[in-house]
């Protein structure tokens, strides 16, 4: 079984994302590690070379500045990394995101495990989102809280954007005319976290993230520039163990801390979500946005 891991970077120096820390974090289980280097101001590409990792495969791209729909520019960049992987499995990795080193051995088992069972298109992650600092975590059903980020590399496949896969479909007739459609991958559950930090970087670097990145989201602010502006009941203390990985990190470029701004005015989506989130407890619900479908749920030793 070959292993291929892929991102995407551009700016990382500037705007503060832990891109190496990701990279080692996975650097035991994979094969390779594919990186789509955009076009960058700050000597991301010269960090990367630095490493001297036989494992990484570099490929300095360049952004369509153009293409300012949906966040779409982001999944054209994730098919150029994940195009060139040669892998069995292509495993999507962010800049900003941790994979502990307890649960390299369990990702491998459940690749292995899934290996010839080709129903399984792909492997799902539980995620555990930082937020503000550190030590909290968002649990708003806004924060995805699972997704598909192993992706069997031999099956038809597209990112409508830097999050998610869209399964291509035979073609269907519809009278005279010949029709594509798409669908979700059928996946397992691995219940094995990603830990995402983008959103506890220092406040510097989320004010430069707003001023550049809004650029590729034509109709809605995709970055906010500050971290007060949320509804303080979806930010809980986070109880577990970060990566070994990340401790440096945390500990130069984190946020210390954070205030919520007192004179916020929740969102329409914010008020729902409140209304939302005392039946998720009570019947066990979970609303956040799927783009998996869930055959199969990884146990070791079944």
């Amino acid at each position: 079984m070959k292993i291929s891991c892929f991102s995407l970077i551009r700016d990382g120096n500037r705007l503060g994302y832990p891109y190496v820390e990701s990279i080692r974090s996975v650097l035991p289980l994979c094969d390779e590690f594919v990186v789509a280097v955009g076009e960058s101001s700050d000597g991301t590409l010269d960090t990367l070379k630095s490493l001297n990792e036989p494992k990484l495969k570099l490929i300095p791209t360049r952004w369509n500045e153009n293409c300012r729909s949906h966040g779409f520019v982001l999944g054209q960049q994730k098919m150029i990394a994940q195009y060139n992987c040669t892998g069995d499995w292509a495993f999507y990795l962010e800049g900003d995101e941790i994979i502990h080193e307890d649960d390299l051995d369990r990702m491998h088992g459940a690749m292995l495990h899934y290996l010839q069972d080709s129903e399984v298109e792909a492997l799902v992650f539980d995620y555990i989102h930082f937020y503000g600092d550190p030590q909290y975590i968002n649990v708003s059903p806004a924060a995805y809280r699972k997704a598909a980020r192993i992706l069997r590399n031999n099956i038809r496949a597209i990112a409508p954007d830097g999050l998610y896969w869209a399964v291509i479909k035979d073609k269907t007739w519809y009278g005279s005319r010949n029709k594509r459609r798409t669908r979700y991958p059928r996946s397992a559950a691995l219940n094995i976290p990603i830990y995402h930090y983008g959103n506890c970087r220092h406040e510097r670097f989320l004010l430069a993230k707003a001023e550049t990145g809004n650029q590729y989201w034509q109709h809605r602010v995709a970055f906010e520039s500050t971290y007060g502006d949320i509804d303080p009941t979806v930010i809980v203390p986070f109880e577990g163990q970060h990566p070994a990985v990340i401790q440096d990190w945390i500990e130069n470029s984190a946020n210390p801390s954070f205030t919520f701004n007192p004179d916020y005015q929740l969102s329409r989506r914010e008020r729902k979500h409140r209304l939302l989130r005392p039946l998720e407890k009570q019947f066990g619900w979970d609303v956040s946005r799927r783009h998996f479908r869930i055959i199969r749920d990884y146990r070791p030793g079944d």
